[in-house]
């Protein structure tokens, strides 16, 4: 690696590796400097057909894929077995709290990812962003007051005051230095250590309280997030499919699911569809038996 590369991390498990494919090669296509971009991908195992995948990604466009096996990592496993789980949080969501034990001390400057979006601008604006000093770059959330104090919006006001600005933690620009030199180990570890973090349901507000005032806000169109189709209009530079309906649902209504579909290519997509699919009939039946 070179200091001209630009790193960009995805943290997902083997049910979601298409999403993450879509999200790379939508990376790669808009990018004007594909041959400098590195990816760090963070999973808890991963099968041989989803690495041949991503393996295209380097024959199509010259990218470095790394891979993180989390599943060793003693510190991802702590957390993601503590830490809250919900129907649309899952243990690997954490790995990007710990991205400073898994990723390389060379690295400095790096851009998280979901991998429930599709990227339409070139990346290297994003990494090449000013942080000011901050540790971290972000996109204001607009639903600040129902994801950040819930449904009392005058609760846990010392932790998450509703007065105080709230990111959407689904695209981040992370000074890796300034995170290292915060400890987040440390600082997840006081959390626990304090009785808190059950009050913080999910890594989003972890990751809010923990930097609470000290982010650069992004310019909107890096995060567009609960999209629709009258955000074609504003050209986002990134579209964030958030909430239950995505891209990858065969019928969904989204903006830009055509070009997503094809992005992700017509052969995994609909690989993809049959694999859901196959999954949840499974599921149908483990419960089926479960009751006879």
């Amino acid at each position: 690696m070179s200091g001209k590369d630009i790193h960009v991390a995805l943290a997902f498990d083997e049910r979601f590796w298409p999403a993450a494919f879509a999200t790379i090669r939508s990376v790669c296509l808009t990018s004007r400097r594909r041959k400098d971009l590195v990816f760090h991908l963070c999973y808890p195992g991963l099968s041989e057909e989803a690495k041949v995948y991503f393996d295209k990604i380097t024959d199509e466009c010259g990218a470095k894929i790394m891979h993180h096996d989390i599943e060793k990592n003693d510190t991802y496993q702590h957390f993601a077995q503590t830490l809250p789980h919900t129907k649309y949080i899952s243990a690997v969501t954490y790995a990007r709290m710990v991205f400073d034990r898994i990723i390389s001390s060379d690295v400095q400057r790096l851009i998280y990812l979901d991998c429930d979006i599709l990227v339409r601008a070139p990346i290297e604006e994003l990494s090449a962003t000013d942080l000011e000093g901050h540790p971290i770059g972000a996109v204001k959330d607009a639903h600040a007051l129902r994801f950040s104090n819930g449904t009392d919006v005058a609760s846990d006001w010392d932790l998450l005051d509703p007065a105080d600005p709230y990111f959407n933690a689904g695209i981040l620009v992370i000074d890796l230095a300034a995170w290292r030199k915060m400890d987040m180990v440390e600082q997840l570890l006081l959390l626990e250590k304090e009785g808190k973090m059950p009050r913080l349901i999910n890594d989003q507000q972890i990751l809010n309280h923990l930097y609470k005032n000290n982010w650069k806000q992004l310019d909107a169109r890096w995060n567009m997030f609960a999209p629709n189709r009258a955000i074609e209009t504003l050209d986002p530079k990134i579209v964030h499919y958030t909430g239950p309906n995505k891209p990858w649902n065969l019928i969904n209504g989204l903006p830009f699911a055509r070009v997503y579909r094809h992005v992700m290519t017509n052969e995994l997509f609909y690989s993809y569809l049959r694999m859901r699919w196959a999954r949840y009939w499974v599921g149908v039946g483990k419960k089926l038996i479960g009751r006879g």
